[in-house]
């Protein structure tokens, strides 16, 4: 009909007078506008599912009419409507309950419904609507790729031989449409079984057909960009609902490897990178990882306002795994059974995405496979964490079942963090395989909120695994975590009480130990001060930076900060805080490893400043408490306060020596039954060795009247404590008392010498060498001037 149609037509043009040919014309008109519609019905089924015979029956009919470039048009048209409907579609069907009736649903937008979509439906919505989106991309890009010169091809060899030119496949792996099938039957049979004098290859009949698919093809290449970033935009509105956030980092994981998958599709279908959506993906992972994180410090600060630091067994240390961060270990999740047949090159990560779309027949693989996303709504148990959290059991000792006790421990902590408890009761089973990755030392020093922290950051180190795109922030929460733990142990067992002594002692911190407080303070403040204010300051960290836009729960000073430990949980946080480092530092070379190179100045600072400063917090805790158990603070007061104006050395000492003495041997007897080891015992008696020696210093440097003789007496009291010390502690005490010889015999230098001294001794502080210049100037009738310029010159240097 539509072969003849243009000859009738103008047959009837020569009579056009005649009222009887205006009749039949009328006729015509009303029949071909009836036969239009019934063709665009049958090109919107050629749309929903391709048929190559429905989608030929097409090609033909507007072949003939003379309106390729009107059905390529009309045909994009259809495709981008279908977006838009099949995705408003699935959401009024998946919400009908929370909705409420026909009625109501069809007042919604999009948008509106999407803000409705609650958490146990997020992931039925999103893979329903990547199912539809991803079978109108198969359809698009089956009639992009058609080609009718294989047709012949195709029904002789079935299915085979579509695969090798990425064309004329679709018929094998797409269902024919039975609705479009049935309106096929009723077009002219001349239009879908052209005879055989126009069938031929070389038939003008064959030459149209072979023109308007070329025609089409371009047309639908041209515009694939369209229906992608249409696509994208209507994922991102769904991506955008609250539910995203607030899902479990299980079932958050589910769907990133399901956008992973779509992208990667995507990405093959319209030939370039989908920057765009990638981005957007971010975000989303972002904005999770913002709540993650949040909660992970809320129950880190819980655990350790609880915690007793009391070293745990070494069975209850066993049953974590670090496989995470030491690099033994699989990520969180891997690909489910459904996505062993996507495109090999899927996984092999992001990278591989551009370059596999760009070739012309990149998403020909894709076809192949199937809709993924519908394997996923059909295989419902899939989705359950037994049936998908596979891990990868070629990796690490290689002889794990996907459900080995490791994997069921990292189970446990997605339900504990659903729950959203600080802890949870460890199980009693010993972790098979991962002992190799503890020391004997390691395991003896373990307290529960080191085995928190631990757990917690080897989690963060799986997600970096899986989440490559936001891996950087990931890393840097774990520097926070570790921050906030390195802070509260400085807070809670470094902080000294000097409320008993006259003037505070010098500061004893070293300057890492100091920078690294200072870096805390600045990228944690709104954690480790939160009831300083309402909203968190701003933090260098990107990660730290997104948390600052977030309230911020106003609590209460930990408790712990207002305890008094003893000896045994004092030397417990010390050893605690060193086995995480120690962890750390045999984590160092994975993390770089799993960061890209752009970021491993990241890397570095971390360690620069925190885990290498561990040793410098160690020592100042126990320092700290060799101070507080020797009870000598008040000393620098009752040394200086002594008499040492005397004309004649006499034999004797000043009593605050027999004082001195007598506190440090009930120190030894406090280490003695502190339950603390030998190793530990010998430390402590040198680190209080060298707090006496501290005591005197500051003591001397603020005497403010001395003789000759006074200053020999400060000798013959040094002397006579070191005989003391030596009969209560066997190792060599008078090279930890040099400090205070030296600064005994300063006071004999000629007054041009100070300068020189005060700076090849850094170990005395600024106040202590003015203390010293100030006391010689008077007693040595030095001029007014030159004190004031010796002095000048010494603060200056300092």
């Amino acid at each position: 009909a539509f072969q003849l149609l243009p000859e009738y037509l103008q047959i009837l043009e020569n009579y056009s007078g005649l009222s009887a040919v205006q009749e039949m014309g009328r006729g015509i008109e009303a029949w071909l506008a009836r036969t239009i519609r019934k063709l665009d019905n049958h090109l919107l089924g050629v749309c929903q599912t391709f048929s190559e015979e429905s989608y030929l029956t097409v090609i033909d009919a507007f072949a003939l009419m003379g309106d390729i470039g009107g059905m390529a048009e009309k045909m994009q048209s259809f495709f981008l409507q279908e977006v838009l409907s099949r995705t408003h579609i699935v959401l009024k069907e998946m919400l009908e309950e929370e909705v409420g009736n026909n009625t109501q649903r069809n007042r919604f937008t999009y948008s509106d419904l999407c803000v409705q979509v609650p958490e146990s439906k997020l992931r039925p919505c999103l893979l329903k609507t990547l199912e539809s989106i991803f079978s109108l991309m198969r359809s698009y890009y089956a009639i992009m790729s058609f080609c009718p010169e294989a047709k012949n091809n195709t029904s002789q060899s079935a299915s085979g031989t579509s695969a090798d030119t990425g064309r004329s496949h679709s018929s094998a792996v797409v269902n024919q449409d039975d609705v479009a099938a049935t309106k096929s039957d009723r077009m002219p049979s001349s239009v879908s079984n052209p005879d055989a004098s126009t069938s031929g290859t070389d038939a003008p009949f064959y030459q149209l057909r072979k023109d308007a698919t070329k025609l089409v093809a371009y047309t639908f290449e041209r515009g694939r960009r369209n229906l992608w970033q249409l696509a994208t935009s209507r994922l991102s509105v769904l991506l955008a609902c609250s539910a995203v956030s607030s899902t479990s980092i299980y079932q958050f994981l589910k769907n990133y490897e399901d956008l992973t998958i779509f992208i990667l599709a995507g990405e093959a279908f319209c030939g370039f990178e989908a920057s765009e959506f990638r981005q957007k993906l971010k975000t989303v992972c972002l904005n999770y990882i913002v709540t993650f994180h949040r909660q992970n410090i809320y129950a880190l600060k819980m655990v350790l306002e609880k915690e007793s630091w009391t070293i745990m067994s070494a069975e209850a240390s066993q049953i974590i795994s670090l496989a995470g961060l030491t690099g033994d270990g699989a990520a969180l999740i891997s690909p489910t059974s459904g996505s062993s047949t996507l495109p090999k090159d899927y996984f092999r990560g992001n990278s591989i995405a551009t370059n596999t779309g760009r070739q012309n027949n990149g998403f020909a693989s894709w076809l192949n496979i199937g809709n993924p996303f519908s394997f996923k709504l059909e295989n419902g148990s899939a989705d359950s964490p037994k049936g998908n959290v596979l891990f990868n059991s070629s990796v690490g000792n290689g002889n794990n079942s996907p459900f080995d006790e490791e994997n069921e421990d990292l189970l446990a902590d997605f339900i504990d963090e659903d729950s959203q408890l600080p802890s949870r009761t460890l199980k009693t089973k010993i972790v098979k395989g991962n002992t190799s990755h503890w020391k004997d030392g390691d395991i003896s020093s373990q307290t529960g909120s080191s085995l928190s922290l631990l757990r917690m950051m080897d989690k963060y180190a799986r997600l970096m695994q899986k989440l490559e795109m936001v891996n950087v922030e990931l890393f840097k929460g774990m520097f926070q975590l570790f921050g906030i733990f390195y802070h509260h142990i400085y807070e809670t067992f470094g902080y000294q009480d000097r409320s008993q002594s006259g003037k505070p002692l010098p500061d004893s911190q070293s300057f890492r130990l100091k920078a690294a407080l200072s870096k805390i303070t600045q990228d944690s403040d709104q954690w480790i001060k939160p009831q300083n204010s309402l909203y968190p300051s701003s933090s260098s960290l990107s990660i730290g930076s997104t948390i600052a836009q977030m309230d911020v729960m106003p609590t209460a000073p930990p408790s712990s900060m207002f305890t008094s430990y003893g000896l045994k949980e004092r030397c417990a946080a010390a050893e605690t805080v060193s086995l995480v480092a120690r962890v750390l530092n045999r984590s160092r070379a994975h993390l770089h490893s799993v960061l890209s190179q752009n970021n491993t100045s990241v890397v570095e600072e971390f360690f620069g400043t925190l885990v290498d400063t561990v040793p410098d917090l160690a020592e100042h805790i126990h320092r700290t408490s060799a101070r507080m158990l020797l009870h000598i603070n008040g000393y620098p007061d009752k040394i200086a306060n002594a008499k040492w104006e005397v004309k004649e050395l006499g034999t004797d000492h000043n009593g605050y020596v027999d004082l001195l003495l007598g506190e440090f041997k009930h120190y030894k007897t406090r280490l003695d039954h502190g339950g603390i080891s030998k190793e530990l015992q010998h430390l402590l008696l040198d680190y209080g060795i060298e707090s006496i020696a501290e005591v005197l210093v500051e003591g001397l440097s603020r005497v403010k009247r001395c003789t000759d003789e006074g200053r020999a007496l400060m000798s013959l009291d040094l002397q006579v404590l070191i005989n003391g010390l030596q009969h209560i502690v066997s190792s060599n005490v008078k090279p930890r008392l040099q400090i205070v010889e030296t600064f005994v015999k300063a006071y004999y230098l000629p007054e041009t010498e100070y300068v020189h001294w005060a700076r090849s001794h850094p170990e005395y502080s600024k106040s202590q060498v003015v203390g010293l210049v100030n006391l010689v100037a008077t007693m040595k009738g030095w001029k007014r001037k030159t004190r004031l310029e010796t002095i000048e010159k010494i603060e200056a240097a300092a």
